[in-house]
C-alpha cells in the first residue's frame, strides 16, 4: 500500500470508530501489498469483538466496503483489524489447536473433524496443515456449519 492509501485507511477508520464514541490508540501499517492492518487499543474492547469475533469481523467488512467506495477501487482493499490483540491472540490459540488436531491424526491414523469455523479462522487452520507432512485438509459443510476436517494424505 501506498503511504497516500493508508493515510486514507487510517482516516475512515478514525472517523468510523468516532462515530461509534470509540476512544482508544489506533495503529495502520502495511504488512503486506494490498495489505492494511489497523492495530485499536480501546477500554472496552467487548463491543466491538462480540461473542467470538463476530462483531469485530463485521466491522472489519463495513471498513473494507467503506474503503473501497471511498478509494473507488473495484476490489475492496485488504484489511485486517485486531482490537487488544484479540485477533492475534485467536490466531495463536487457532494455530495451537491445528497442530495438536494434525498430530492427533497422525498418531491415529483417523480423520478428524474440527468444529464450525469462520473462513479466517479455517484459513489459519488450513496454512498450519499446509506445514505438516502427510496430511491434507479441506473445508466442508455449508455457512454457519462450515468445517475443516483433517486427513492423512493419500499416497
Amino acid at each position: 500500500m501506498t503511504k497516500e492509501q493508508l493515510a486514507t485507511i487510517e482516516e475512515v477508520a478514525q472517523e468510523f470508530f468516532s462515530q461509534l464514541e470509540v476512544v482508544g490508540d489506533m495503529d495502520v501499517t502495511s504488512p503486506a501489498e494490498n495489505t492494511a492492518s489497523i492495530a485499536l487499543t480501546i477500554e472496552n474492547p467487548g463491543m466491538i469483538i462480540g461473542e467470538n469475533g463476530q462483531t469485530l469481523l463485521e466491522i472489519q467488512h463495513l471498513l473494507r466496503r467503506i474503503l473501497q467506495k471511498r478509494m473507488n477501487m473495484q476490489l475492496p482493499p485488504q484489511v485486517a483489524l485486531d482490537v487488544n490483540n484479540y485477533r492475534k491472540a485467536k490466531e495463536e490459540y487457532l494455530r495451537t489447536m491445528a497442530k495438536e488436531a494434525a498430530d492427533e491424526v497422525l498418531l491415529l491414523k483417523k480423520t478428524k473433524e474440527l468444529p464450525p469455523m469462520s473462513s479466517f479462522e479455517r484459513r489459519v487452520v488450513h496454512e498450519e496443515i499446509g506445514k505438516r507432512e502427510g496430511l491434507s485438509s479441506e473445508s466442508i459443510g455449508e455457512g454457519e456449519d462450515r468445517r475443516v476436517v483433517i486427513k492423512v494424505r493419500s499416497l
